[in-house]
């Protein structure tokens, strides 16, 4: 990504929130049924640490799937950073999963964000690429794809595309 284009999606964040009428009438999602298994998530961030959902036990997690170009993919994250900062203490975590094919577009953007956001909204990304990811969280049929994880991580939500303001509502009533 692009160092302009990141400034301008940061800057743009609050255009895109304004959305026609239509789209923000749209039903939720159906939420789809979840695994017979525990979600698993395992892998490395692009730092080298470990990151492991069942470390998280007893939190509830929003799980974001996205790629670095997407721009409606940068401002949900910029707003689940926003979110991240001020509830991480209420037992609750993000979790990104980065799904470009090539690594450096993750990295390039992970390192924009080391650069411009407080440090107390960073918050794990990992590369669904990576060698030694795993994770059945299934096929992503549009970005960016999240999923709001209650503290046992039976699954709240499952929104293709962007956060609407309702998504909101499921993941803070899921917070403590």
């Amino acid at each position: 990504m692009k160092r302009r284009d990141f400034l301008h999606t940061v800057t743009a964040g609050a255009a895109a929130l304004v959305l026609p009428s239509t789209v923000l009438a749209q039903k939720k999602a159906p939420v789809a049924a979840a695994p017979s298994a525990a979600y698993v998530l395992k892998g490395t961030d692009v730092l080298g640490k470990a990151i492991n959902l069942q470390d998280y036990a007893g939190k509830a997690c929003l799980i974001s799937f996205f790629t670095a170009e997407c721009i409606p993919c940068t401002n949900d994250l910029r707003l689940m950073r926003e979110f991240y900062g001020a509830n991480k203490a209420r037992n609750y975590v993000n979790i990104g999963v980065n799904m470009d094919a090539n690594r450096d577009a993750l990295v390039e953007y992970v390192e924009l964000l080391k650069k411009t956001i407080p440090v107390a909204q960073h918050f794990p990304i990992a590369w669904r690429n990576a060698k030694g990811h795993s994770d059945n969280f299934g096929a992503m049929s549009s970005q960016p794809t999240h999923f709001v994880l209650d503290k046992e991580h039976k699954l709240v939500l499952r929104r293709n595309g962007i956060f609407k303001a309702a998504d909101w509502d499921d993941l803070w009533t899921n917070l403590d």
